[in-house]
């Protein structure tokens, strides 16, 4: 783990999403945080001594879900499925597919294997499976500002973790989807899904793959960020709201921040340290993980 030392900045954006803005000033305490997102090795280990079962591995029961078809009541997870060629951005639909048999065992579904994915981050995890991990581990998910702060590096008010440019120099520095999404992946970074953390260098403190690779899930229910009361306030620690925003009925969701492998330039630039998304707490992908951090 490395020490956070803990501080001010400006967390969100202004000039992106909607749901990054408005720009606020927050102060976070010193915290440990998790070098890398947890891995397949790690989780496997948790798995070998703990017996514990993911929601992923579970069929789900009609009482949990009454209006689904039979067929589909069994355990899977939602598996990243390039299309063939241009779709409507709006339908993700085209490119998600519920995999039968797909878990953190299983990543792309019956016929895969994680034990050659040993330094990849885990994937196919519910926010209760990560929160389950971190418990055996003494310790806990990070709320978004530490997330933010930690992903920022030191540097405050850029737009990515390095700098303002997305590739300065040409230079590809974290695992994001290159090209046209959802059917052109030009792999200019090297890899079509997850990469082994430390692929690239790390942030400011120490801290790889805060940016691409893996949504990384954090302990805060999601709702829209609001205004500070006044321009001078700053607030301290804050750890979201006490429910999840049930915008449109979607039912309770979590934040994730970072990005994936699967942000693209047209789609989902959310390949920065302010850009935040909703996970649904019973919702599996082969793009989310988590990492974990302790109290000082």
């Amino acid at each position: 783990m490395a020490l956070i030392p803990g501080g001010e900045f400006a967390m969100g954006s202004d000039h992106a999403y909607p749901e990054e803005a408005p720009v606020r000033r927050v102060r976070v305490d010193p915290f440990w945080m998790d070098l890398t997102p947890v891995t397949n090795a790690q989780f496997a280990r948790f798995v070998a001594e703990t017996g514990f079962v993911t929601f992923a591995e579970i069929a789900p029961t009609r009482e949990q879900y009454p209006m689904a078809h039979p067929d589909m009541l069994k355990a899977g997870s939602a598996v990243f499925q390039p299309t063939r060629g241009p779709v409507p951005m709006h339908d993700s639909g085209a490119w998600w597919d519920y995999r039968f048999g797909a878990s953190w065992r299983k990543p792309l579904g019956a016929g895969s294997s994680h034990e050659a994915l040993a330094d990849h981050p885990v994937v196919h995890v519910t926010y209760d499976d990560a929160v389950a991990y971190a418990a055996w581990a003494g310790k806990r998910l990070p709320t978004e500002a530490e997330w933010e702060f930690a992903a920022r590096g030191g540097l405050d008010g850029r737009d990515y973790a390095w700098g303002d440019e997305l590739e300065p120099g040409g230079a590809t520095l974290a695992n994001y989807w290159q090209g046209q999404f959802p059917y052109q992946n030009l792999l200019t970074d090297g890899w079509e899904r997850t990469s082994p953390v430390r692929s690239y260098a790390p942030n400011g403190y120490g801290l790889y793959d805060m940016i691409g690779n893996v949504w990384e899930l954090t302990s805060d229910w999601y709702a829209m960020p609001q205004a500070p009361a006044s321009p001078c306030c700053t607030s301290v620690n804050p750890r979201g709201p006490a429910a999840s925003d049930d915008l449109a009925k979607l039912g309770p969701r979590r934040v994730m921040k970072g990005g994936s492998h699967l942000c693209a330039e047209n789609y989902c630039r959310r390949y920065r340290p302010a850009a935040r998304h909703p996970q649904m707490a019973d919702t599996s992908t082969s793009h989310a993980g988590f990492r974990c951090v302790r109290d000082v």
